[in-house]
């Protein structure tokens, strides 16, 4: 583990071929994670020895470390990879295992994408959720059975071991681990820096191919951001029917296909979130954030709460609430979100 006070140590992973834009993910979204203009990373690249890895993209890489950076990393990060043992027949090459078995029993261990197989491979997934690109979900499932797959989703969080669907979801995982270790501020400025969303609606399922929708029948975007402005209203599905002058079953149909999310789990995520916001920049009373997010009652916004993140709205403040002098106290773990 890192000395008290110095930055979290993130090492990456990279195994040929390696999935280039994966690889560059990590550096890039925990190099911007700052407070107080210090850094609260130290992110570290290495392969299974001092060779360079071949990229998918067509290059080779030269990495500044080797296997021995894993022996003192906070956190570990499998990006995607085209190795062929993990993905051809669940078998784990010697010199990767032997990579592995560096990591120290402590860390956090994350996959984005086809890193996931190397984590199944070693038996890191057994009977435990995860994620990887739906594309590659059916493979997935015949050679790791004992994984409880779901390819719907952009990320897992299952404590101490995090998956991310394909690509692009390894930002969203990424920033979802800023967010639990130092707060919304902190992971809202670096997806700003980066300009990406600091958080993206629905799951993996609405990438996923299927039939389009008839051309010209509309979309639920205007109404969404129209929802955002009012979450403390007592909105409902026909609500936002009416606004988007749809019929409930047709609205309902066409919100599904764009987020992946019924109208009504999307609200409750959105107020969710509005309420951690409230929790983490101001002193509104529990019941006043309770109210302004639109969760009704304290009572409604702990059970809420506590469903989604494993802890109360008190809890949830003492840990991220952000300073008046921005210095904070960096959180500890990341909470599983189930």
């Amino acid at each position: 583990m890192a000395d008290r006070g110095a930055p979290h140590r993130v090492v990456v992973l990279a195994l040929g071929e390696v999935v280039g834009y994966d690889l560059q993910i990590p550096p890039q979204i925990f190099a911007c994670a700052e407070r107080a203009e210090q850094r609260l990373y130290d992110v570290r690249i290495c392969g299974v020895d001092d060779r360079p890895v071949r990229v998918s993209s067509g290059y080779s890489a030269l990495l500044d470390h080797g296997p021995e950076a894993l022996d003192d990393a906070d956190t570990v990060i499998v990006p995607g990879t085209r190795l062929p043992g993990p993905r051809r027949d669940g078998s784990l090459p010697d010199d990767v295992a032997a990579a592995l078995a560096r990591i120290p029993s402590s860390a956090r261990i994350m996959s984005i994408c086809t890193g996931a197989f190397v984590l199944a491979a070693a038996g890191l997934l057994d009977r435990r959720p995860a994620t990887t690109h739906w594309a590659h979900a059916e493979s997935f499932r015949a050679l790791y059975p004992d994984v409880r797959l779901d390819e719907n989703v952009l990320f897992v969080d299952d404590g101490d071991v995090l998956t991310s669907a394909g690509l692009a979801a390894g930002v969203d995982l990424c920033l979802h681990v800023v967010r639990s270790d130092h707060g919304s501020d902190v992971a809202n400025r670096a997806a700003r820096y980066c300009v990406v969303p600091p958080w993206r609606d629905g799951g993996q399922s609405q990438y996923i191919d299927r039939p389009l929708t008839d051309a010209g029948t509309g979309s639920t975007a205007s109404t969404r951001e129209w929802a955002l402005q009012r979450l403390r209203e007592p909105l409902d599905l026909a609500a936002l029917a009416a606004h988007a002058r749809m019929s409930m079953r047709t609205f309902n149909r066409r919100f599904r296909d764009e987020t992946g999310l019924p109208p009504h789990t999307w609200l409750t995520h959105q107020r969710v979130l509005h309420a951690r916001h409230l929790l983490e920049v101001t002193d509104l009373p529990v019941d006043r954030v309770a109210a302004e997010s639109g969760l009704g009652t304290a009572a409604s916004l702990r059970n809420h709460l506590r469903a989604a993140i494993g802890v109360s709205p008190l809890a949830y403040r003492r840990t991220f609430a952000t300073p008046a002098d921005g210095a904070g106290t960096p959180a500890g773990n990341s909470t599983p979100i189930r």
